[in-house]
């Protein structure tokens, strides 16, 4: 805002029927806002005409005023630039910067070894540390633009309104659909970027240049908006379902439903858990059997848990074909159409506004060309969608981590306690120091697992990688967990309660579990990580 005012003129404004208010230097005009405020007319009245950052900073976090910001934003204080500090030379420490970062040489310059340009807030290890000006040999030019592209659109058109988003249960249609528009959902794909299949490609990064570090990338930033139902809405359903169908559907059932499902025109989802089956997916009990004429399946069941089903077009659906046991099961295209399906959503502890469904199928008719894979063998089918479903996962709890962190790092230079701020505390600087470490060791394997995806072939990923990204999943699980607990314990009772400035701990916390569990326990990862790398490492010639 270019209009400055004195603190008289904001002064003169300090009644009900003119009510203005400063916050950090900023002037707010909240005279036709008084009637939507949460806490009430009285509340306002009492810092009319005054500086209300204290009071405001006690309530609120900063999504409030970018949500608020343009609307009633009037001004600032003419003390403001006189008071500010003088900018430093280098533009791209701004988090809201939108220029191109430029690489600096390494001391010992290497091809593919440079450092960016530090970006955003600068706060140890609340942004993996090529944000901050270190090295890195997977990141380049090409990711920090895609990151000023998502940044910028997280926290204008998103962040902003998570909150009610979550409350409602729901994110509006037309922001899955810009993930459509922008590219993202092709992108997230790896290979949405065929001609025939995705028409929007990433504005930031040419189609030749992405990579898988474009695709984690893409979903860390998305995850700042630190709602794991915001997430799950956007990339949940599709980010499963979509995959298995381009690997092993036909080409005709690609090209009929793939171009709209990227374009954010159609949703699909992944139905596999049941009622009875969860990790243990051999014994899905989801019946389709095959007409008499050949021409198509019968499918009589239930599903659980199904991420994004109550809106969903199509289902990735896990089915018993033959005899029990992995070897009797096939995966099917069901599409919404068909007649026979219907969803109910479910009332969960986290995750929300993902839509979370419970499936009933009843006398489904489904064309065979809707089969994925071969029938009988579509255990193989699952099993190879599970390596990039825990590797989502494991960006999304990485970041979340980094959220509760740098959420309680801003806190505890705010709040004094006996006497003084809570980073003077060891204490505290113990629980920051303990989710530091927890993330950048889970980030730093999540690197290099991604690097070993992309160099290796999927055959091949699929057989070395399995009990890593297994490993890993309960590494950043559980690092969730403890960072929202940590976080929680910083903020003490403002964690508790929705909103506010500990609304993001409180909303992260309900959404631990709902990343604890699914796409594999826990327990059952850090069994099969050891399982699956001892079976694999004594065929590649391990000695004990």
């Amino acid at each position: 805002m270019s209009k400055t005012f004195t603190k008289v003129d904001v002064a003169a404004n300090g009644k009900p029927d003119s009510l203005w208010v400063v916050i950090d230097e900023d002037v707010y005009d909240l005279t036709s806002f008084q009637d939507e405020h949460p806490g009430g007319k009285k509340i306002l009245q009492r810092v009319a005409g005054k500086d209300a950052s204290k009071q405001f900073w006690k309530y609120h976090n900063e999504g409030i005023l970018k949500k608020y910001k343009q609307q009633l934003q009037i001004g600032s204080l003419d003390s403001k630039k006189a008071a500010a500090p003088t900018p430093p030379p280098a533009p791209a420490l701004s988090a809201q910067s939108t220029s191109k970062p430029k690489a600096q040489p390494a001391a010992t310059p290497t091809k593919d070894d440079v450092a960016l340009d530090p970006y955003g807030d600068l706060i140890p290890f609340a942004d993996p540390s090529w944000y901050q000006g270190h090295h890195s040999p997977y990141f380049n030019d090409s990711h920090a633009t895609l990151r000023d592209e998502v940044r910028l659109w997280v926290e204008s058109e998103i962040e902003p309104h998570v909150t009610e988003w979550d409350e409602a249960k729901k994110v509006p249609d037309r922001i899955y659909k810009q993930m459509g528009e922008r590219g993202y959902l092709a992108g997230l794909l790896g290979i949405g970027y065929q001609a025939h299949l995705a028409n929007n490609h990433v504005k930031a990064v040419p189609p030749e240049k992405w990579d898988l570090f474009h695709e984690m990338l893409l979903t860390d930033e998305l995850s700042r908006a630190a709602s794991g139902g915001l997430v799950w809405n956007l990339i949940g359903g599709f980010g499963i379902g979509c995959p298995p169908v381009i690997k092993f559907g036909k080409r005709s059932l690609i090209d009929r439903i793939v171009p709209g499902i990227l374009a954010g025109d159609k949703r699909i989802c992944l139905a596999i858990t049941e009622p009875d089956a969860g990790s243990d997916v051999a014994n899905l009990t989801c019946e389709a059997k095959l007409t008499p004429d050949g021409k198509h399946y019968i499918v009589n069941g239930e599903k659980k848990w199904i991420t994004n089903g109550i809106w969903a077009d199509y289902f990735t659906t896990a089915v018993r074909t033959g005899g029990p046991g992995m070897n009797g099961v096939s995966v099917l295209l069901i599409e919404r159409e068909h007649g026979g399906v219907s969803t109910r959503r479910m009332d969960c502890q986290g995750v929300w506004s993902s839509g979370t469904t419970y499936i009933t199928f009843e006398d489904v008719k489904v064309p065979v060309e809707n089969l994925l894979g071969k029938e009988n063998q579509g255990f193989k089918v699952i099993m190879m969608n599970f390596n990039h479903e825990r590797i989502g996962i494991i960006i999304q709890c990485t970041r979340f981590s980094r959220v509760c962190y740098e959420e309680s790092v801003k806190y505890a230079y705010k709040r004094r306690t006996f006497g003084k701020r809570l980073i003077d505390h060891p204490v505290i600087r113990m629980k920051l120091a303990h989710m530091a470490r927890q993330i950048e060791a889970t980030y730093n394997w999540l690197e290099n697992v991604v690097y070993q995806c992309q160099s290796m072939d999927e055959t091949q990923a699929a057989l070395k990688l399995g009990g890593a990204i297994a490993g890993l999943k309960a590494q950043a699980t559980t690092t969730f967990e403890f960072c929202a607990r940590e976080a929680s314990q910083i903020f003490g009772g403002l964690s508790y309660s929705r909103g506010g400035q500990g609304g993001k701990v409180e909303r992260l916390y309900r959404d631990v579990r709902a990343y604890a569990i699914p796409g594999g326990s826990e327990e059952i990862m850090l069994d099969l990580s050891i399982r699956q790398s001892l079976r694999v490492h004594k065929l590649l010639g391990m000695k004990l």
